[in-house]
């Protein structure tokens, strides 16, 4: 069987899918491991995932004010490379696969530089700078999106965007979720707030004052509802002490998302491509807030898809105070988020990590 290593990092967005493939991989009979950031998010998720992983250092390709690279983090990535390609010399899989972000380019420019395949994973429809400078020697690029913008010609496979397919039954996951400190209430209406992987500044400050508004006394329309609020960790603190008097609030820096996912009735959330895309597979409705400075305002025009699929509602970052408490009251009415629950089914992306699985075996 084959030998494969997935190179990601960064963020949910990119590591998540990584870890899916892989795990389809191993299920069919491959090796698979992650490739990315020593010490980064990835490290850990791959540990979960039971993935072995190889870390490299990363230099992030931001931009300073001058319009130019900042030169160490320039020397940072090169040495990434050097780390991955003698790693990968060493290993000789037969393909690396590419997830964008930062932490994934010293891991696809060393295999090309070493004549081992690579494959690409575009969750977007733009093509990113990461994915542009490897996109020209790469064997294929599975994609999320019909047409992806930046992509040459003839390249581009659609697959979709894997994600963990791992569904929990609900008391199962009350029960997981219990075990990590959070002694949520099965017969509660419960409200999961989650800003990606490393929480959301606009959501940790502006989501809980609106909440504790629109669901007094822990009520919304008359049922027991409940909130599970993943902060990030740099941001649990000043989260918990803002909610700390209302016992239906429940705050973690981190959560376990197939759990939370799964004991989810309505979602406000950022408008990512992998966080859309675990909420249609779990079926769970939304009220997006798209990040305004995603790269080609690409969050936005993501939520309006949703949102014109009958699976969501989008409220602006910048009408937030105003506009989401009603938008929780509209979504709240249980046959509003019937509708909505049905319609994100119809957008599931089950079967995503399968296909390009499939891409993959078939270099």
């Amino acid at each position: 069987m084959g030998s494969f290593v997935m190179a990601t990092g960064g963020t949910g967005g990119h590591i998540y899918p990584a870890v899916a493939t892989a795990q389809e991989l191993i299920r069919r009979g491959h090796h698979a491991a992650l490739l990315g950031q020593r010490g980064g998010m990835e490290q850990g998720a791959a540990e979960r995932g039971g993935l072995e992983f190889f870390g490299v250092d990363a230099g992030k390709l931001a931009r300073s004010g001058q319009g130019r690279p900042d030169p160490r983090e320039l020397l940072k990535a090169a040495g990434g490379v050097v780390q991955a390609r003698r790693w990968l010399a060493q290993r000789r899989p037969d393909a690396v696969v590419g997830y964008g972000g930062f932490a994934s380019l010293p891991g696809v420019l060393a295999a090309q530089s070493l004549g081992i395949p690579t494959v690409l994973h575009e969750q977007n429809a733009h093509l990113g700078l990461t994915q542009r400078l490897a996109a020209g020697r790469a064997r294929a690029v599975g994609t999320a999106y019909d047409e992806v913008i930046g992509l040459p010609a003839g390249k581009g496979t659609l697959v979709g965007m894997p994600v963990r397919e791992t569904r929990l039954e609900r008391p199962g996951a009350f029960a997981r979720l219990q075990e990590a400190g959070l002694a949520l209430d099965p017969q509660r209406l419960t409200l999961l707030v989650m800003g990606g992987s490393q929480g959301s500044l606009a959501l940790n400050e502006g989501v809980p004052p609106v909440l504790r508004e629109v669901l007094a006394g822990g009520q919304l329309h008359g049922e027991p509802v409940q909130v599970l609020h993943s902060t990030g960790p740099r941001w649990e603190s000043g989260v918990k002490a803002a909610v700390a008097d209302l016992p239906w609030y429940h705050v973690a820096g981190f959560v376990d998302a197939p759990a939370a996912w799964s004991v989810a009735d309505l979602g406000i959330t950022r408008a990512g491509t992998g966080t859309l895309a675990e909420a249609a597979f779990y079926a769970v409705p939304l009220i997006m807030v798209p990040l305004p400075e995603s790269a080609e305002n690409h969050q936005f025009h993501n939520a309006q898809a949703v949102e014109r699929a009958g699976a969501g509602r989008l409220v602006p970052q910048d009408a937030l105070t105003r506009d989401l408490g009603k938008r929780v009251l509209e979504c709240g009415l249980s046959g509003t988020r019937s509708e909505m629950r049905g319609a994100a089914q119809q957008r599931s992306p089950q079967g995503a990590a399968a296909r390009l699985a499939d891409l993959i075996e078939r270099l």
